[in-house]
């Protein structure tokens, strides 16, 4: 459903405008929700994903048992720090404060389109990952069979 890269200005209220080849999708497929929750994997990151993708793994996540640590700060980053977001009639969408803080993310952002959701990345953690290559050492056997 999403892809691509755009670079996105945060307004001083903590606003982003969602780009206009997305609007309709987020509208029609997300009903103008969406979830913003912290990126589990990268620091530098937050996700955003349509309301009906978010509940479905929402329930995946909250299932796991508790007794593991990493479930539990999985279950932390992902469902404890969940908040919906919804276009304003200028298709905007203000990230809490608490978010844009804890990932760095500033006056200037990246949203990748991601299939199933959005990232929103800080510039500078995005130009980090943009810049790191893949080496030999790091290709699996599901990477070797991509014909890139």
């Amino acid at each position: 459903m999403f892809q691509g890269e755009t670079a996105i200005t945060i307004d001083d209220k903590g606003r982003l405008a969602v780009p206009t080849v997305y609007r309709d999708a987020v509208a029609r497929e997300c009903e103008n929700r969406l979830v913003i929750t912290y990126n589990p994997f990268e620091s530098g990151s937050l996700y955003l994903y349509p309301q009906a993708a978010w509940e479905r793994l929402r329930d995946q996540v909250n299932a796991l048992p508790k007794a593991k640590a990493v479930n539990r700060s999985m279950q932390l980053k992902l469902v404890g720090a969940a908040a919906f977001v919804e276009l304003d009639g200028n298709g905007r969408i203000s990230i809490p404060a608490s978010h844009r803080a804890a990932v760095g993310i500033e006056k200037k952002a990246v949203l990748l389109g991601m299939g199933d959701k959005f990232e929103l990345w800080s510039e500078q953690a995005h130009h980090a990952q943009i810049r790191q290559t893949i080496s030999d050492a790091d290709l699996s056997e599901e990477l070797l069979d991509l014909q890139l």
